[in-house]
């Protein structure tokens, strides 16, 4: 992977050519990994700050924490298209959202095409995607333990020499804010009286202890990326409870996916994921399914995603 500095791009954007390896693809959560490690790596450049060894004042570890993550993408360019020897254009670039927090937003073109070479537009990402390119929004916040071996009650600290000065400003139409903080009240990012969807009756809750060999990261953390594949595993269940088969799922189409972290959870918690589903009513095949993610003992909610897909309605394996 190479990382360079574009002519055209706005002030400290960066490009990166990417080869897909089998670290980052296939249908788990390797690829949402791999786009964290691209966003600690942009924040570090981009707010003169090394993201992966910060310190708050006190100094005690610092983390720029995943709060709000959002894949979107179409047929032509989803996560699961991707596979080995696959090469990228990834362009990326952080936005001003307080000393607390950063928005960094990429868009991820195969290598080569005419459009890869374009800079960031706001307007394209936000309201005129293209059906070839997939944008990737994380809204990450500062945060450090408030008590020693808790993954509970974390709070806001960043790094004394974070930078968002140079940063760029959002508008305020575009700001994830009024989106995750209606996903918190809602458990949905998308309204349930939407036209074109019915709820199904169909719903699952899959019991998930925390899996300490695949779920913790470095530092003690539930990692990011287990989120996802924590919501694969309730859509799995669910997708099961419709009389699917395995093959039939691992060829749907994630279109778009959002994500909003309310908490962490501690290595010895249980927590509960509960999923349900909404089936388009014009195009067969298009859904939407809502997973929220709750500590078992204490009812708290630690995650809500909204995942919409596609499949085809007349595949033998994925019918109902």
């Amino acid at each position: 992977m190479t990382i360079t500095s574009k002519p055209g791009l706005r002030p400290g954007s960066t490009t990166r050519s990417v080869t897909v390896r089998p670290g980052m693809c296939g249908p788990g959560s390797l690829f949402v990994g791999q786009l964290g490690d691209w966003t600690w790596e942009t924040v570090s450049a981009q707010c003169d700050t090394d993201v992966f060894a910060a310190r708050d004042a006190d100094g005690n570890p610092t983390y720029l924490a995943f709060y709000y993550f959002r894949v979107r993408g179409g047929r032509a360019l989803h996560p699961g298209a991707l596979t080995f020897g696959d090469r990228l254009t990834v362009t990326s670039g952080c936005y001003d959202q307080g000393t607390e927090s950063v928005l960094t937003l990429h868009r991820i073109d195969r290598a080569g095409a005419a459009e890869a070479e374009r800079p960031l537009d706001l307007h394209e990402f936000y309201e005129q995607p293209r059906d070839g390119s997939l944008y990737v929004e994380n809204f990450n916040r500062w945060v450090t333990r408030s008590a020693p071996g808790s993954n509970e009650g974390l709070v806001k600290s960043s790094p004394p020499g974070f930078r968002n000065d140079g940063l760029p400003r959002l508008p305020a139409a575009y700001s994830p804010r009024a989106v995750y903080r209606e996903a918190r009240t809602a458990h949905t990012f998308r309204d349930l009286a939407e036209p074109g969807f019915r709820l199904l009756e169909e719903t699952v809750e899959v019991e998930h202890p925390v899996d300490i060999v695949r779920d913790v990261n470095g530092v003690g953390l539930l990692y990011f990326a287990s989120y996802f594949s924590m919501v694969d595993k309730a859509a799995l269940a669910l997708w099961h409870r419709l009389g699917r088969s395995d093959r039939a799922f691992l060829r749907r189409i994630v279109v778009d996916q959002q994500m909003c972290y309310l908490g962490n959870a501690d290595l010895d918690s249980v927590l509960v994921l509960h999923a349900r589903v909404r089936a388009g009513t014009a195009e067969p095949g298009e859904e939407l399914v809502d997973v929220v993610i709750r500590d078992r003992d204490s009812g708290r909610v630690i995650a809500v995603s909204t995942l919409h897909t596609l499949h085809d309605a007349h595949d033998p394996e994925g019918e109902a």
